[in-house]
């Protein structure tokens, strides 16, 4: 947020800011829904809401150190902050999509089995 308050108030400056603010926003706010989650399935979604969200805040941090628009100095720890959240927002995403998948996989195999007959033709 303080980084959105120190840039150009030009057009370019102002898209960006308010692109900025939406998505790192938007970061917290799925994560948040994620860990109030009613199921696994919405946990899943929400974070992978959360991840998208996170890199396209990297992304935007990306184009304002490469348009020199700031210095890359000031930006480069919330852009490794930002990259840190992808992978942190992935590795959750895989690990709750996989304990789902095998949460699913084990409801399906039935306990009975399909015994083969004493009785030989």
């Amino acid at each position: 947020m303080r980084l959105v308050d120190v840039l150009p108030r030009t057009p370019k400056g102002r898209a960006l800011a308010g692109q900025l603010v939406r998505s790192g926003t938007s970061v917290a706010a799925n994560y948040r829904a994620a860990c109030r989650g009613r199921s696994r399935a919405e946990f899943i979604a929400k974070v992978g809401i959360a991840e998208e969200e996170a890199d396209e805040t990297a992304l935007w941090l990306e184009l304002i150190i490469a348009d020199k628009i700031l210095p890359e100095k000031k930006v480069l720890p919330l852009l490794s902050e930002a990259n840190e959240l992808v992978a942190i927002m992935a590795a959750s995403y895989i690990s709750a999509s996989r304990n789902e998948r095998d949460d699913v996989s084990k409801k399906s195999k039935s306990a009975i089995r399909n015994q083969q007959s004493e009785i030989r033709i």
